[in-house]
């Protein structure tokens, strides 16, 4: 069964709001079993346009991060960087 990856690019333009996000967004991740890969770090732009806050969360399935991202508990987290951030979030399915 193919893993499952949430990839996020983000920009920042509330830290406080954000900070309230990530840690309700932390807690589902590992209550769904979500390994981050990335989070944030140093980064250089070498096509199109780069975002300075870059995330990799790898499930061990497509399914399991599907109901990562639709769980009550990120969708709460999700709630709080409403306006807290610009951002693209994919889910991508990967080996």
């Amino acid at each position: 069964m193919p893993k499952g990856y949430v990839i996020a690019r983000v920009t920042v333009t509330n830290p406080e709001a954000y900070a309230e996000y990530a840690k309700g967004a932390t807690a589902a991740i590992q209550q769904y079993g979500g390994r981050p890969l990335v989070r944030g770090g140093a980064y250089e732009a070498l096509e199109g346009e780069a975002r300075p806050r870059n995330v990799v969360i790898e499930f061990d399935s497509v399914e399991q991060a599907r109901t990562y991202y639709h769980s009550p508990e990120y969708q709460a987290a999700k709630a709080k960087r409403d306006g807290a951030c610009v951002a693209e979030f994919v889910l991508v399915e990967g080996a």
